[in-house]
This record gives C-alpha cells, structure tokens and sequence, in this order.
C-alpha cells in the first residue's frame, strides 16, 4: 500500500469521550489545530448510557449518544480535525513525538493528549448484556436514583463494589453483596461501615449465574446465584444489579514509556494532567478511577488543552 506521507500536529488527542472531545474543543480554539484519533468507538463508555440526568447545563433527561455527538461536532466546527484510526504504538521518547496507526499512517506530534478512557469490567453472561441498561448497570452514582425502594444488589467485593452498595442504601430499600468469596478485599474502614449497615446483607461463597426478567417491557426480576462452595443454585428477587468487579483503562499502548499505578491508571502529577513524559498528558477515565464522571473527564480534557498549549509556547 503506499504510505501516506507522515501527518504532523501540534496536538494529538487519542481516544474520544468527554475529555477527547473537550480537549479538542479548547486546543483547536487556541488555534493549535489538534488532529483528533477514535477508535471504534467514538464517544465511549457515554455512547452506551442512554438517560443522562447529571450533566450540568440540561434540565430534561438528555442521551448519552446524543452528548457525545454534540461534543464531536463542536470540536470539529473550531477546527479539529478527526480521524478514525486505531493507535497501535507510540513513541515518546522521540522528538516530535510518533504515533502509527493500524492504517499505516504515521503522525507526529509535539505534544499528545491520551483520552482513551477505561471500560467498566462486565461477568460477560448472555442475560446480563440483554439486561444493560434495563437494571443491569456498572454505575450507582449514574443510575442509583432509579431504584428508590426497591430491592438491587451489587456485584463484587473490592472498594468499589463496597462503596456502591453503601451509595445505593440512600436509595434501595435492600442492598444484597454478592461476594465469589468468603472476606472482602475492601479496606477495614469501609468494611466496618458496611457491616453496620442495617440495610446491607453481605452473601459470601458465591457467583451470578443468570440474570431473570420480563422482555416487555424489559426489567430485571431476580438473579439466579450459585454457591461456590455447595454449588447449590437459589433465586434472589430483585429489581436492580449492579456489577462492581472493576474498570480496565486502556492504557496498553503505553506500558513501559509512563508511570502507571498497578491496576493501569497513568499517574499525573498533583493538580494537572501531565505524565511523567513533559508534553504527554491524561485526561478522564484513562487516570481518574476516583469519580468516572461525564463532567470530571470534559474538566480534565480542558486542564490538558492548556497545559499542553502553555507547554507548546514555552518550547
């Protein structure tokens, strides 16, 4: 095939979502004219939440696909450019920076912005992804207003899975823990307060085997769970599931070349976006495990957009 000569931007975003787009938005209104890599993907993990009821800005239920369509054409109409592509290596310790994507294409850069986000860990059963969305969900802070006085329960026994089930006690009138084992990897503080807590009911030894419910209109009924230890297999009526077993950021492509924490989370110094790598920075999921939020990742692609534009005019 022939190659495409090499394509060179003072800004390259890779990954889209609220931070890829934002960034873009800012970079091209400071007349970098950022060139914008997605993947197949474009839009992210927003692309697959449809009733967004928290972005600031909108006080009827908005779509999630909706959001991130605006925010693409936004940064296209100040001047980004957008490219599908998949990023299959980088190097950063060249100068300019080098990307080459799947299609061959090589791009250079002088400064990157990586936005490409994290996806919510699923148990990858058919019933659970037929129930996405319609009480199955990887997010109480999104989706915990739903099931007020209803009964849920969450998947997991880290942090996260802890923490969930103690925000959904503000909501649910019952809050199941479904833990594969018999103790909880969560920190002791956590546990304590989660034990305390009349509403929870913690059930050890065991594994979602099937997630029950009507196909019209779609609504979660009950899980089927199996104990690990018994293999004895019992009903638990529900109207909510929440999965809590983890994120994986996408972060691969830059093993060994940035500072990453051990579950793959890129590290940015205090207050900023920027890596270990001066003129490399992260915005969103792809370093924030802590709020996972539309508006905290759209914040962080601002932070980068100008980090990366005061970078450029001081070198």
């Amino acid at each position: 095939m022939s190659q495409n000569p090499t394509k060179h931007t003072k800004v390259l975003i890779i990954g889209s979502g609220p931070a890829g787009y934002t960034a873009a938005v800012y970079a091209a209104r400071a007349m970098l004219n950022p060139i914008l890599v997605y993947g197949a993907e474009p839009g992210g993990q927003l692309t697959t939440t449809t009733d967004v009821e928290n972005f600031p800005g909108f006080a009827d239920v908005i779509q999630g696909p909706w959001l991130m369509d605006q925010m693409k054409e936004q940064a296209k109409a100040v001047g980004t450019e957008m490219i599908e592509d998949h990023i299959a290596s980088v190097n950063l310790k060249s100068q300019p920076f080098e990307a080459i994507g799947d299609s061959g294409q090589k791009y250079t850069a002088d400064s990157i912005i990586i936005s490409t986000g994290a996806q919510a860990r699923w148990l990858n059963i058919k019933s659970e992804q037929e129930f996405r969305g319609y009480g199955v969900s990887a997010c109480a802070t999104c989706d915990g207003f739903f099931f007020k006085d209803k009964e849920v329960a969450v998947i997991g026994g880290g942090n996260a899975a802890v923490e969930e089930a103690m925000f959904l006690t503000k909501f649910a009138s019952k809050v199941k823990l479904i833990h594969r084992r018999d103790s909880l990897r969560a920190e002791k503080m956590l546990q304590k307060k989660l034990m305390e807590n009349k509403k929870i009911e913690i059930i050890w030894d065991s594994v979602v085997e099937d997630v029950i419910g009507d196909s019209e209109p779609k609504n979660v009924k009950g899980i089927k769970i199996k104990n690990v230890k018994t293999n004895n297999i019992q009903e638990l009526k529900l109207d909510g599931v929440f999965i809590a077993i983890g994120h994986d950021p996408a972060t691969s492509l830059f093993k060994k070349q940035l500072d990453m924490d051990k579950e793959g989370y890129l590290i940015t110094k205090p207050d900023s976006t920027e890596t270990n790598v001066p003129g490399v920075y992260a915005a969103g999921d792809v370093k924030d495990k802590t709020f996972r939020q539309a508006v905290t990742a759209a914040g962080m692609g601002c932070m980068a957009a100008l980090e990366a534009e005061k970078h450029l005019s001081h070198n």
